[in-house]
């Protein structure tokens, strides 16, 4: 009887067991999803190739992450008016991180969009901003804001210093009226933009530190275009009359125009006695391919790798209510909401 009983069980326990493992196996496998981080992206201007290289940056964090982030993005299109309609329209529509690059350099007009944003109480990151002055005081009292900045400072000083080398190996080729001062033509962003200013100081700077005199033939306010610089080198080839020994250009963009302008009346071509040095700042694949085929001189590279995934990783722990450098190995600078990214040179010798 008790073997009877035994057999009798043993059917009973297995379909038990079954039982469980297949509850628990449904279980797991419909466990809802983790629900997305929905970040709003607000570029300044598509239109810049370092802006469209950010978004298409952005893009395959997501799609790397797709379980974690969704990025939409809106285009100023260069009109900080466009901005704060964009930003109007996305208080109410459920994000959960706002990711703004401003279109002005200008505080007093970037205020009231940023304070919209923080009486909203949504975690904020301000990327690069156009300018450095007063704005950690309008945002620093806000405890879910993030700047991620470039070492502004440090750009120009590289443009300055790769163009300090080129100047002491090949001097006799650069100085062309052997006066030894370099002659140049500076391609500069907007006039309110404060990196503007400090880029094209800096790089002077680094020249003159080096001991290198330097005289400006011509500066011109480019607002970062690409057209712009070429029109403005191609006038000034023919007015300067073969006195411009070096462009230094606040962008690549414009030291890509530049490169254009340069090409149309035979420089930079190939032939050592025909070659004018051109300088930019960013690193966009177009001016590292003239630069690899010795065209352009060289850039400051901006770490955008290091800029979108500093969005990522930062923003994440902005949501989630964690510090913002958790997990990182990020560093805040003296303002204690500021992250800098560095630059780095980029020449033909690498």
């Amino acid at each position: 009887m008790k073997i009877l009983k035994r057999i009798v069980s043993l059917p009973i326990i297995s379909i038990f067991l079954l039982h469980n493992i297949n509850y628990n196996a449904y279980s797991i496998t419909n466990t809802p999803a983790q629900k997305s981080l929905k970040a709003v992206v607000f570029l300044n201007d598509s239109n810049y190739t370092y802006i469209s290289e950010a978004k298409k940056s952005l893009e395959d964090i997501q799609k790397e992450n797709n379980n974690r982030i969704e990025f939409t993005f809106f285009d100023s299109k260069g009109n900080q008016e466009i901005e704060n309609e964009n930003i109007d329209k996305a208080l109410n529509n459920g994000f959960d991180l706002f990711v703004v690059k401003p279109v002005s350099g200008k505080v007093n007009e970037i205020e009231k969009p940023l304070t919209k944003i923080m009486k909203a109480n949504i975690p904020l990151i301000i990327y690069l901003p156009r300018t450095t002055e007063s704005l950690e005081n309008i945002v620093s009292a806000y405890g879910k804001v993030i700047i991620i900045n470039g070492d502004v400072e440090l750009s120009g000083t590289l443009e300055g210093k790769i163009l300090a080398n080129a100047w002491n190996a090949n001097k006799e080729a650069i100085d062309k009226n052997k006066d030894n001062i370099m002659q140049y033509v500076m391609l500069k962003g907007p006039s309110d933009n404060v990196a503007t200013n400090i880029r094209t100081k800096y790089s002077i700077r680094a020249l003159n530190d080096v001991g290198i005199k330097t005289d400006s033939l011509l500066t011109t306010v480019c607002n970062f275009d690409k057209e712009c610089a070429r029109t403005t080198i191609e006038s000034a080839l023919l007015t300067l009359d073969g006195k411009i020994e070096a462009i230094i250009s606040n962008n690549d963009d414009m030291a890509i125009g530049a490169i254009e302008a340069l090409q149309k009346y035979g420089f930079n071509k190939g032939d050592d006695s025909k070659y004018i040095p051109v300088v930019g700042i960013d690193g966009v694949p177009e001016a590292k391919e003239l630069i690899n085929q010795g065209i352009m001189l060289g850039t400051a590279i901006s770490d955008l790798p290091t800029e979108v995934n500093a969005i990522y990783s930062v923003g994440m722990n902005l949501v989630s209510g964690n510090d913002p450098l958790y997990g990182t190995s990020f560093k805040f600078d003296e303002t204690g909401i500021t992250i800098k990214i560095p630059y780095y040179a980029y020449t033909k010798l690498q």
